[in-house]
């Protein structure tokens, strides 16, 4: 779409703001301003302000919790969509239980209200940061499970029809951090996602590190338990919301963790004995990823490329708990942490020949990949 220049006017539409400051509206508190924003709490309000959009020619963007989300420093000269729909639904069928959460209900609410109810299927992801609407978009997972194994359904409006429909899960494209809606970004507006859960289920407890720190035996421990284990985990790295952490401003893991194939993990070990990284008997430790793949610790592969926690390059470094959290001490730029973030995985790219992708989402950078600049 066209851009028109921006103007401190305020908008002929009921309910949006002009020149709202987004960086307090991200966990990374970087960015400039939307030139507009409306919060949208229904499928009619977003229509309303998509045709005033389009008849002001501006571009659109939508936001959520702001937690997985890289705001550019100029701002996003458009209106921006900020999901704020309430309310979650629990229906109990024959095939399990239903649970239908608005976009803008807090993901950790929602997940320790399931466990509340001896729900399972999405006690390993407590602890995330960020809304409801954004678990499909990036098919978030961790600890052993992912939203796509549990999402029966995604209300959407598409933003080029304006029709609301509902997506199967088999429509969502959804793959290891992305799905149909990461990769079009701009057509569909998430309402409301459902979750097929199992009432009395078994916990996953498939990961490594949990299992560990549960010391899980024969026995599956209860739902609660395992939530409490999850929090315990993310908090020892930065990964949950604290007001008193220095580490508290950034958007979760930066990188996604690399899926190679056995050849190319062949090559990587080859390079990581050459450069020194690794002991004449150790294996970079890559775990199956089914069809003959391999995934890489992306943390892993930063600090052996060189970068420690708690490195910083001014206002901006890497997390003291988690090689794979950015972080913005207070004062910086959006630019600042894409240098940083470029420094990185150029480095990992010399070291070992693998290219780190991004996770985060990227607004106001006239670019979905502002990393290739």
């Amino acid at each position: 779409m066209v851009r028109n220049t921006r103007s401190s006017a305020d908008p002929p539409l009921s309910g949006v703001l002009s020149e709202v400051q987004l960086a307090p509206m991200t966990t990374l508190e970087l960015g400039g301003a939307a030139r507009h924003l409306v919060e949208i709490e229904t499928a009619d309000g977003a229509r309303e302000a998509v045709r005033w959009a389009r008849d002001e020619g501006l571009e659109l963007a939508v936001l959520g919790g702001g937690s997985n989300v890289v705001v550019a420093d100029r701002g996003f000269d458009g209106l921006v969509l900020r999901t704020a729909g309430r309310g979650v639904e629990v229906h109990r069928q024959d095939r399990g239980v239903l649970v239908t959460a608005a976009a803008g209900e807090p993901w950790d609410e929602l997940v320790a209200l399931t466990v509340s109810e001896d729900l399972a299927g999405i006690e390993c992801l407590a602890g995330i940061p960020g809304a409801v609407g954004a678990t499909p978009i990036q098919n978030v997972g961790a600890y052993g499970q992912e939203v796509a194994s549990v999402i029966e359904g995604v209300r959407v409006l598409d933003l080029e029809s304006l029709e609301e429909r509902t997506l199967p899960a088999e429509a969502c494209g959804f793959g290891y951090r992305t799905s149909c809606f990461r990769e079009r970004p701009g057509r569909f507006l998430v309402l409301a996602v459902s979750y097929r859960l199992a009432p009395e289920g078994t916990p996953t407890v498939v990961y490594d590190e949990l299992r560990r720190a549960l010391e899980a035996g024969a026995a599956a421990p209860p739902l609660a338990e395992v939530r409490e284990a999850v929090l315990a985990l993310r908090r020892a790295k930065s990964m949950v919301l604290d007001p008193d952490d220095p580490n508290r401003r950034s958007a979760g893991s930066f990188f996604v963790n690399p899926v190679v194939d056995a050849e190319a993990l062949a090559e990587l070990e080859l390079r990581a004995h050459g450069a020194g990284v690794l002991g004449a008997v150790e294996r970079v430790p890559a775990h199956p990823a089914g069809g003959g793949l391999f995934k890489l610790p992306a943390g892993w592969l930063i600090e052996r490329a060189g970068f420690a926690r708690g490195l910083r390059r001014g206002p901006v470094g890497i997390s003291t708990k988690h090689a794979l959290a950015l972080v913005h001490h207070g004062g910086g730029t959006a630019a600042e942490l894409l240098a940083l973030a470029r420094e990185i995985r150029d480095g990992v790219q010399r070291r070992f020949g693998v290219a780190l992708q991004p996770e985060p989402v990227f607004l106001g950078f006239g670019t979905s990949h502002p990393l290739e600049r």
